[in-house]
């Protein structure tokens, strides 16, 4: 079968992650099960995010691990089978979270972790001349769904309405495992001697500093202190994605369902829009500057949600998401690009599901901030939680330096 356009499957890619990324919508869908479920505390509705991020990061494995034997097209038609299941299995949750734990967290993370490797590995093949910003593009998708879909679900999904959100859910299965499998038939890698445009032209092209293997890789200093890094950033990214609806509702009591849903839905658009950002950025600046406008721009964030806490002046939670999902939308482009431009592409996909691995630590973040809220009553304690996060951050990027350039 002749290769289509690259940018043809960029765009596949693009509406996988935006299927795939329905999991950081969570905030949002848990809003009407919440409701459903009053002996529910926010930790065990939390917990369901945690354990999401936790399985989506072993499925990055998995199919890191498996990349060289499987096709990307398989992984996106099993990623469809696992959603699906997921969702039908969650849609039967009775009076304990534990069929949502094992149906929407563990199967759909699952899913979500395949079919998040498969597409980005595989771009990566395809646009080695522009790693950040095709990783950008790609995670912008992956972003943007938590408001395309926070959005639907909310719309379809009153908070009143009893057990309306289990029909959603499989109803949402089934529409996410028909596209990804259209999407699998469709997909493909670039052909071994696939030369990307750029190259043809003899354009100047930065090569990695070294080519090495994952077992070579986590003896490398540079690696564990920027999976560091990469943990306490994403907690801090996290924590305001798993719990900004009840942010918001805290801030504005009387502002409806709907509303609260497009606020929180800001979050994914400029995490969007920042993932598109922060990966030019990248290519253009490198990871020092990258990093640290990350990282001013997240405690920039906290500071406005501190203040629309105290204030009780919604404006605030609307300036503070869209500063915050910004921050955020700077995390994973940067795991991809850095990881591509410090350890080479040959094993790109097992490498970087192995930086990936830092989600399952950070997710526990979402957790302890649900905790903290019930022990507290506040969500003030959540965002300094977020600030020490980012601190650690400063303190931890300090010691990360790009390995120095091996020759081949």
């Amino acid at each position: 079968m002749k290769s289509l356009n690259r940018w043809v499957y960029a765009i596949i890619g693009v509406i996988v992650l935006l299927c795939a990324g329905l999991v950081y919508a969570w905030s949002v869908m848990s809003k009407p099960i919440g409701a459903n479920n009053p002996d529910w505390t926010a930790a065990e509705l939390s917990l369901t995010f945690t354990l999401v991020m936790a399985l989506f990061c072993v499925g990055c494995l998995i199919a890191g691990f498996l990349s060289k034997k499987v096709s990307p097209k398989i992984y996106l038609f099993i990623a469809g089978v696992l959603f699906i299941v997921g969702f039908m299995i969650a849609s039967l949750t009775g009076q304990s979270p534990a069929m949502l734990y094992i149906g929407f967290g563990i199967f759909c993370g699952l899913g979500s972790g395949f079919a998040y490797n498969a597409i980005m590995s595989t771009m990566s093949q395809w646009f080695p001349d522009k790693q950040g910003m095709i990783s950008g593009i790609m995670l912008m998708g992956f972003g943007l769904s938590a408001f395309i879909v926070g959005k639907l679900y909310a719309f379809v999904t009153p908070t009143d309405g009893a057990d309306t959100w289990k029909m959603t859910f499989r109803m949402m299965g089934i529409i996410v495992c028909v596209v990804l499998i259209i999407c699998g038939v469709i997909f493909a890698k670039p052909k071994a001697d696939f030369v990307p445009p750029t190259a043809a032209k003899k354009k100047v092209v930065r090569e990695p500093a070294s080519d090495i293997t994952p077992g070579q890789m986590v003896r490398k200093p540079a690696f564990w202190m920027y999976y560091i890094w990469a943990i306490v950033v994403s907690a801090a990214g996290l924590v305001l994605v798993s719990q900004a609806s009840g942010i918001a509702t805290q801030v504005g009591p009387t502002v409806s369902d709907g509303n609260i849903a497009t606020v929180v839905g800001l979050i994914s658009i400029l995490n969007g829009i920042g993932r598109v950002f922060f990966g030019t950025l990248f290519d253009k600046k490198g990871y020092k500057t990258t990093m640290i406008l990350d990282m001013i721009i997240f405690i920039v964030a906290s500071l406005i949600l501190i203040l629309a806490i105290v204030s009780g002046n919604f404006l605030f939670i609307v300036l503070g998401f869209v500063v915050g999902g910004f921050a955020y939308g700077g995390v994973t482009p940067t795991n991809s690009a850095l990881i591509s431009d410090f350890f080479g592409r040959t094993n790109y996909s097992m490498n970087f599901s192995l930086i990936n691995t830092n989600l399952i630590i950070a997710s526990f973040a979402s957790t302890i901030a649900g905790r903290l809220f019930d022990t507290t009553g506040s969500y003030l304690a959540t965002i300094f939680l977020m600030i020490g996060c980012v601190i650690v951050g400063f303190v931890v990027f300090l010691g990360i330096r790009r390995p120095k350039t091996e020759s081949k």
